[in-house]
């Protein structure tokens, strides 16, 4: 049976009524609602067909049916028309996503928490491991006798401040001295290579107190790329789910959240997605627990080299195309906003 323009087009009215009222759609309402030129009877047949088909299903308690997973694919795929932001939302993304080196974690969290209010989805963006990344800048700033604050800049922007204690005197020369002596030495190699390497050897031929001075930081830098290795998840608007309608079953709500705070396995299925705008519905994905939900991922880069991910998940029921829309604007200020952030640092330097 061939999927002929008329079932595609109510299929297309089912979808989006569904989307929007989250109740089963009947041949009646079409009828009412959608110009599609032909009677309630013949609108019910071609529901039938396209039942049969696998893209509707047909709740017990209802006369009307719902999409399949099937149906929102075809729809994500074919159907679906390109939704235009708001200048007010695309005004909204612009200013909030405007940043500078030191804060591009904050940045990051925040357009989690941005996203998430303007989808009303719970939202996440993660940061790849680092351990392929290659170090580009290392500064060293005095706050007082006992205290330094370490600053490692990588070569995608991610940049990270660690607030040292060191137990020998400094001056700010010395500092210095030592910080461009990091940067020539480490400049250009992977967090990983670092870490394999007798890093106190590097300075045990300098005058004594930098050599004093060395002992003291370097434990402390080998800490801090460690952590840097570290996959960061930002998750927000978990309360959101409250809210839709799917997820009035208290126990249906319940396995969601323990879902999504399940932190690393929902990292190791965000990590293994591939790069892109990548939508998965329902039984497309491969953890079971997360059957009946509908995920969205997109990523951002800088210089071509991808940075981390953004995206949402929830219901199978979700505007497909107000969503990818939110997440595409998004994605591409960041990768503009980390590149413009990247070369003010350069001009910097």
């Amino acid at each position: 049976m061939d999927l002929t323009e008329r079932k595609l087009k109510i299929l297309h009215a089912i979808v989006a009524d569904f989307i929007h009222s989250a109740e089963p759609v009947g041949s009646r309402t079409l009828s009412k609602k959608y110009d599609l030129g032909i009677s309630p009877a013949t609108i019910r047949n071609e529901m039938s067909d396209l039942e049969e088909l696998g893209y509707l299903t047909h709740p017990h308690t209802s006369a009307g049916r719902v999409p399949s997973d099937k149906a929102y694919r075809l729809y994500v795929n074919h159907l679906m028309e390109r939704y235009e932001l708001p200048e007010e939302e695309k005004r909204i993304i612009s200013e909030n996503l405007k940043s500078d080196m030191m804060e591009l974690e904050r940045t990051i969290e925040h357009a989690a928490e941005l996203l998430s209010r303007l989808t009303n989805l719970t939202s996440f963006a993660i940061t790849p491991k680092q351990d392929a990344n290659r170090l580009k800048y290392i500064n060293l700033l005095p706050v007082d006798d006992t205290t330094v604050v370490l600053m490692i800049v990588a070569e995608n922007g991610k940049v990270t401040n660690q607030a040292l204690r060191i137990s020998v005197s400094y001056t700010p020369e010395n500092l210095e001295l030592l910080s461009k002596v990091m940067t020539h030495t480490f400049r250009g190699r992977t967090i990983s290579d670092v870490l394999t390497v007798d890093i106190i050897k590097y300075f045990e031929n300098d005058i004594e107190a930098m050599s004093r001075l060395a002992q003291s930081i370097m434990p402390n830098f080998m800490n801090t790329l460690e952590n840097m290795l570290n996959v960061d998840l930002y998750l927000e608007g978990l309360t959101n789910i409250f809210s839709i309608p799917e997820y009035n079953d208290i126990e249906r709500a319940r396995m969601f959240l323990e879902m999504v705070n399940r932190k690393k396995d929902f990292m190791d299925v965000l990590i293994n997605r591939d790069n892109g705008m990548i939508i998965t519905i329902g039984d497309e994905n491969t953890d079971e627990i997360m059957r009946d939900c509908s995920l969205i991922t997109a990523d951002y880069r800088i210089n071509g080299k991808l940075v981390g991910k953004l995206g949402v998940i929830g219901p199978t029921r979700m505007k497909y195309d107000e969503v990818t829309s939110v997440i595409r604007y998004m994605t591409d200020n960041l990768s503009r906003t980390f590149q413009i952030a990247k070369g003010e640092h350069e001009d910097d330097e």
